[in-house]
């Protein structure tokens, strides 16, 4: 079963400190293959996906920046209307919860990150299902 490490970064809510963060990993050549940012009034959590996750998470906590690691599955789907609804619908099905998720496409084909409640049954269904379930290594 495949799973991706996933970095929070908590960021304190001022102008330039998403830009602290690209400049810091784009120093070292690391580079952002996904992120959501989500926010609140005093703070917000920069969500990523990165070519080298041990890396950065070293820059980024000589920076000072408060990163945590998480494992979330990434899967692959058509970019077609409809696609995802059906993968969520079967997880539904199965009460598996999701707490967040984002996406991004790439011409025919849509990435998107979920972090489900029950890694386990989320990877179950999908693979049952025969999703395309990405690794670190295919992102």
């Amino acid at each position: 079963m495949e799973t991706i490490k996933q970095l929070s970064v908590f960021l304190e809510n001022k102008g330039g400190r998403i830009n602290d963060v690209a400049k810091a990993l784009g120093e070292h050549g690391i580079n952002m293959h996904a992120f959501s940012m989500a926010e609140t009034t005093d703070f917000g959590i920069l969500r990523l996906i990165v070519s080298d996750v041990e890396q950065a998470v070293g820059v980024l906590r000589a920076e000072n920046f408060a990163v945590v690691l998480t494992d979330v599955v990434c899967i692959s789907c058509p970019n077609v209307a409809g696609a995802l609804s059906a993968i969520l619908e079967r997880l539904a099905e199965h009460q598996v919860f999701i707490e967040y998720m984002y996406a991004f496409a790439q011409g025919e084909k849509a990435h998107i990150v979920i972090r489900p409640s029950n890694l386990e049954e989320c990877l179950k269904w999908l693979e049952e299902d025969d999703c395309d379930i990405l690794a670190d290594r295919q992102l």
